[in-house]
């Protein structure tokens, strides 16, 4: 284990310890933490450290993740969108925006990444955000909804049309024209902190429009939702050990029937599947990590493979874990109560499970998978 991911471990478990429970329930994190946490390289690991960064690799920073999410998804959540910022800016921005603003993200403030809109979830070809450029400054209108982490966020990198093309932007959440307004009770991941995101007339130093506006929308989106995926999984895998840690401390010490309920058969099984489960999870977690450190143009596919599985694991194995812990895991804020409420949003966010699941069948059907198999049986 590298120096930098036993740094983030440690901060990671020093800043959440036994708190996630209380965040859940109180809806929020201490933005002290989040900013510590921030400082300390933890929510944008993968930045290098020439920017203040731990400078990760995508499997380190995967591991990292995970363990985020065993801990405290709404956490977990955090860190995807603060690594989402700083990819895009990574990946769009030049030289002098990476300057201005990737050490920023890992100094301590934050930020979020705003695509989806309220007729353009999925489809994201309906997006109405307008970036219209007026001399040495650009004008943003729009609404975004259900951004993760921007009711903490100093920055947003709001995506929107210059014309046909596409465009990301750096808006200060402070700036004239900006409301952010929190969403009340959200079914999962309570202290992501998600909001709905207004602007209205923003006007900003076209300096503040990363890489140019000749980008094309499915371009721009795959380059920042490839990380959130892969984030996701991570987190998922995470999700998954973080039930499998408390059902089998709980199914070896809880007896009935004079004996330990993991004695009883069809308990073992529930912890034998989600103990495949987590396995599964991490296995093609670790595939698609590989696949982005070494540029293999199977990248997208893999993160799309890694995402699906591993939402849709997380959700049977952390049902399967409140049936395990029955009463002792239902109460509010509880480590496998807020697994299954969390992992089910993520089998909608970053491209839902549908979605996935059409990405794949597109990709087999164009690289004749089925072809081969039949072929050579």
């Amino acid at each position: 284990m590298s120096d930098g991911l036993l740094t983030g471990h440690a901060d990671t478990w020093r800043f959440v310890g036994d708190n996630a429970g209380a965040w859940d329930v109180a809806g929020e994190i201490p933005r002290t933490v989040l900013s510590e946490l921030g400082a300390a390289g933890v929510l944008c690991a993968e930045v290098g450290k020439e920017h203040g960064g731990l400078g990760l690799t995508s499997s380190a920073n995967g591991e990292l993740t995970a363990h985020a999410g065993s801990l405290c998804s709404s956490l977990r959540s955090v860190m995807t969108s603060q690594g989402m910022a700083a990819w895009t800016i990574q990946r769009l921005g030049t030289r002098e925006q990476r300057a201005a603003f990737l050490p920023q993200l890992t100094g301590g403030r934050l930020a979020a990444v705003a695509f989806s809109e309220p007729e353009a979830g999925s489809d994201l070809g309906a997006m109405t955000t307008q970036l219209r450029f007026d001399g040495d400054t650009v004008v943003v209108d729009g609404g975004k909804t259900w951004i993760t982490a921007a009711a903490y966020a100093d920055f947003v990198v709001v995506i929107g049309k210059v014309g046909e093309n596409a465009a990301a932007v750096v808006v200060p959440a402070d700036a004239e024209g900006v409301r952010i307004e929190k969403i009340p009770h959200p079914l999962g991941c309570r202290a992501a902190g998600h909001a709905q995101v207004r602007l209205d007339g923003v006007r900003l130093p076209a300096a503040n429009v990363l890489g140019g506006t000749g980008l094309s929308l499915p371009f721009l989106v795959t380059t920042s939702l490839s990380y959130g995926r892969m984030s996701v999984a991570w987190g998922c895998a995470g999700i998954l050990r973080g039930c499998l840690g408390a059902v089998t401390a709980h199914a070896g010490s809880r007896r009935q029937f004079g004996k330990p309920i993991a004695e009883h058969q069809l308990v073992s099984r529930m912890v034998a599947d989600l103990y495949a489960a987590e396995q599964v999870a991490t296995a093609v977690c670790r595939r698609a990590s590989e696949c982005w450190e070494s540029g293999s143009p199977d990248l997208v596919i893999a993160t799309v493979l890694a995402k699906h599985v591993s939402a849709t694991e997380a959700v049977r194995g952390s049902a399967s874990a409140v049936q395990i812990m029955a009463s002792a895991g239902a109460s509010d804020g509880h480590v496998v109560a807020r697994a299954y409420r969390d992992a089910k949003l993520m089998e909608i966010i970053e491209g839902s499970s549908e979605i996935c699941r059409l990405e794949l069948a597109r990709h087999a059907l164009a690289t004749g998978h089925g072809t081969v198999r039949r072929e050579t049986q």
